[in-house]
């Protein structure tokens, strides 16, 4: 699934605001990154018919200069079989335990803390295995542009314990794995790519 060309254009118009404010310009400039995002509004609301003022709320949310989010996924193995979640957000679809980077915490540290929260596991982060441009890897489009980061990790300790983000734990072979799963999150070629990175000593994936 690519990224349309009118997201492309929506978002660098959105972060040319964003960054242009965040550098409290002189009133007509602020005016000028004003109009940038409400025509970036515009254009996200009449392309994707996404409610325009929950796109502004979202863009107003922004602040600073406008850099990729990061998406940290752990792909954590047990006696061969590929740990997954079922996501509450997402209509209960599979992904990988993980979510948004947290400030102050190391990208390791953050997936330690998202397979404890949602699956309540402890685990060890063992490698890096893949860093992917979100757009590039082929998940459908999301208002902002972001890098996905995947640890490979092994079990230390914990139970299967769901959360309030997830309804269901679960290991699962390459031959067995669920066809519900959460795009947005997870894509079935990276399910089977962790497999092969688990098997072998690969270097990380890069785009």
């Amino acid at each position: 699934m690519s990224r349309p060309d009118w997201l492309r254009w929506a978002r660098e118009v959105q972060a040319i605001a964003q960054t242009g404010l965040a550098y409290d310009p002189p009133v007509y400039d602020r005016d000028r990154y004003r109009a940038l995002q409400d025509l970036a509004v515009e254009m996200m609301e009449s392309l994707s018919g996404a409610d325009p003022a929950a796109i502004l709320a979202l863009f107003d949310a922004q602040t600073g200069y406008a850099t990729p989010k990061i998406d940290v996924r752990a792909a954590v193995f047990q006696d061969g079989k590929l740990l997954l979640v079922r996501e509450t957000s997402d209509h209960h679809r599979w992904t990988l335990p993980g979510g948004w980077a947290d400030v102050n915490l190391t990208p390791a540290e953050n997936a330690v803390k998202e397979v404890l929260e949602e699956t309540g596991f402890h685990v060890n982060v063992d490698r890096l295995v893949s860093v992917l441009d979100r757009d590039r890897a082929g998940h459908p489009p999301q208002a902002f542009h972001a890098y996905k980061l995947t640890f490979l990790c092994s079990i230390t300790g914990g139970a299967a314990t769901p959360s309030d983000e997830t309804s269901e734990i679960a290991f699962f072979g390459e031959d067995d794995l669920p066809t519900d799963l959460s795009i947005n999150r997870t894509l079935p070629e990276h399910l089977h790519r962790m497999f092969a990175h688990h098997r072998s000593q690969l270097p990380p994936d890069f785009n």
